[in-house]
C-alpha cells in the first residue's frame, strides 16, 4: 500500500500517473487482489457522511487524488512530485500499455450501449489492446448488483482489470462487495469516464481540470443533478479542512 496523506480521515495515496500503473503492474504481475478509489473533494465529504464509506474507501489499495485540491493539499503537505491521478486518464494510460503488457481488460457499467460503445472506441483508439467482455448493469443498488452470476460472468472473461463504471459511491460499495467473488487482480471505480470516453459526456477543457474548476464545467452541463455536490459539498469542505488544520478537529486513519 503506497503512503498517504490524511484529508479528512481519508488516507490520500501520495502518487503521481507513472506511480499509479507501475504499481498496476505490480499487483497483476503478483495476481494481488485490490481495488482503487478514484477519490474527488466529493467522495471525501461522502465519507463524512457515512462511516462505512469511509471504511471501504481507506481499504482501498490506491486511493487516488483525483481532484484538484487533494492534489494541491498532498504537495502542501512537502509531497511535492505528487500529482492528479484523474480517472479518465488513468484509464486511457493502462489501456495504451496494455498493448505491449498483453493486460486484459472488462468494462462493467454505464447505461445502456455505453459500455459497448467504449470498448468499440478503445479498440480504435488503441489496435490491439485486449478488452475481453462489456456488462451493462440492471438498475439497482450495489447490493443488488453484487450477485454470483455477475461474477461468474465477468471471471469467464478472464480479465486482469475490471473498471468501473458507475456513480460514486456505488461503485464503491460494490467493488468492495465483489472483491472476494472475483478472480480479476484489479476492480478500479472511474465513474463518469465511460460517458467521457464514448462520447456521451463532454469533458472540461485541460485549463479548467489544471486550475480546479472542472467541477463549474460540470455543474453548468448538469445543474439538476450536481448542485448539491459542488454548492454544499465544496463550502463544507472547507469548513471542514480549517477545522482540521486548526487542530479543532481530529479526523483518524484507520
Amino acid at each position: 500500500m503506497s503512503a498517504r496523506t490524511n484529508i479528512l480521515g481519508v488516507g490520500i495515496s501520495l502518487i503521481n500517473l507513472p506511480m499509479a500503473l507501475d504499481q498496476l503492474q505490480q499487483w497483476i504481475g503478483r495476481r494481488d487482489h485490490q481495488y482503487v478509489s478514484v477519490c474527488t473533494v466529493h467522495t471525501v465529504m461522502e465519507c463524512q457522511r457515512d462511516p462505512a464509506l469511509r471504511g471501504i474507501v481507506n481499504a482501498a489499495g490506491m486511493v487516488t487524488p483525483d481532484g484538484m485540491p487533494l492534489v494541491w493539499l498532498s504537495r502542501l503537505a512537502g509531497h511535492r512530485y505528487v500529482s492528479r491521478v484523474y480517472g479518465p486518464d488513468l484509464m486511457l494510460a493502462e489501456l495504451a500499455a496494455s498493448v505491449a503488457a498483453g493486460h486484459r481488460h472488462f468494462f462493467f457499467g454505464g447505461r445502456d450501449g455505453v459500455a459497448d460503445r467504449l470498448a468499440r472506441m478503445m479498440r480504435e483508439k488503441f489496435p490491439g489492446v485486449p478488452i475481453v467482455g462489456t456488462l451493462t448493469p440492471a438498475v439497482g443498488s450495489a447490493e443488488e448488483l453484487c450477485t454470483p452470476e455477475t461474477a461468474a460472468l465477468i471471471n469467464r472473461a478472464r480479465p486482469d482489470i475490471v473498471w468501473v463504471g458507475v456513480s460514486s459511491p456505488k461503485q464503491e460499495f460494490w467493488m468492495s462487495c465483489m472483491r472476494s467473488m472475483l478472480e480479476a487482480p484489479v476492480l478500479i471505480g472511474v465513474g463518469a469516464a465511460f460517458d467521457f470516453h464514448s462520447g456521451g459526456v463532454r469533458q472540461a477543457p485541460r485549463w479548467m481540470q489544471r486550475a480546479g474548476l472542472e467541477w463549474l464545467f460540470r455543474l453548468v452541463q448538469e445543474p439538476r443533478r450536481l448542485w448539491r455536490r459542488y454548492l454544499v459539498d465544496n463550502p463544507w469542505f472547507l469548513f471542514e479542512l480549517a477545522r482540521q488544520k486548526l487542530g479543532l478537529k481530529r479526523y483518524p486513519l484507520p
